[in-house]
C-alpha cells in the first residue's frame, strides 16, 4: 500500500495515512507534523510512539521517492510482485524498510506483548529533496517536548561503494 502512494518529494499522496493506520492499530500514538519555510514546500512528517518510558528505540526513514524517470516496464506505483520480487518506487528506498520494521514490531507485539521502554518511528517526507522540513524539524519538535531517542536505526539502504559500509 505504501508503494501505491505516488509520494514524489514533497507530495505525501497518502503514504503517511497508510502508515499511521497500521501503527495506530498496533497501539502507537501518531503525531502528524507539517513544516515549511519561506520559499519551500509544505512537508508532511510522522512521529509515532508506542510506550512512554525509556529507553526509546527509534526507527527513522522516509516515504518520499525521487521522480519516476524512464525505462520502467511496469507501473512504478502499482506494487507488482513478479517472480517473488516487489517492483515499485520506494521498494528499496525506503518504503520497503518501513513496512518491514512495522511488520517486525507487529510480530514482536503478538509474540511477546508490549516491550519495556518505547518503540518509535520518525518518518519524513523530504529526504529525497532539500531535506529542510523533515528530520531536523521533527528532532526540534521532539526536543521541545522533552522526548529522547536513546537508539536510532536508520533503514536507508545507501551504500555508495560497497554493501554494508553505512551500517
Amino acid at each position: 500500500d505504501l508503494i501505491r502512494c505516488p509520494s514524489v518529494t514533497p507530495e505525501d499522496a497518502g503514504a503517511l495515512d497508510v502508515l499511521a493506520t497500521a501503527l495506530e492499530s498496533l497501539g502507537f500514538e501518531c503525531h502528524r507534523l507539517q513544516f515549511d519555510e519561506p520559499d519551500t514546500a509544505l512537508v508532511h512528517n510522522l512521529y509515532a510512539r508506542l510506550g512512554d518510558s525509556g529507553p526509546n528505540f527509534c526507527f527513522a526513514g522516509h516515504t518520499d521517492v525521487v521522480p519516476v524517470g524512464t525505462g520502467w516496464t511496469v507501473d512504478p506505483f502499482a506494487a507488482d510482485v513478479i517472480d517473488d520480487h516487489l517492483y515499485g518506487r520506494g521498494a528499496a528506498d525506503m518504503k520497503g524498510a518501513i513496512a518491514c520494521f512495522t511488520a517486525a514490531v507487529a510480530e514482536s507485539l503478538e509474540a511477546s506483548g508490549r516491550p519495556n521502554g518505547s518503540i518509535s518511528l520518525l518518518i519524513t517526507g523530504d529526504e529525497e529533496g532539500p531535506a529542510i522540513n523533515g528530520t531536523k524539524k521533527v528532532l526540534e519538535w521532539l526536543k521541545d517536548r522533552g522526548e529522547v531517542l536513546d537508539v536510532c536505526l536508520v533503514g536507508e539502504p545507501t551504500n555508495p561503494t560497497r554493501l554494508g559500509e553505512m551500517i
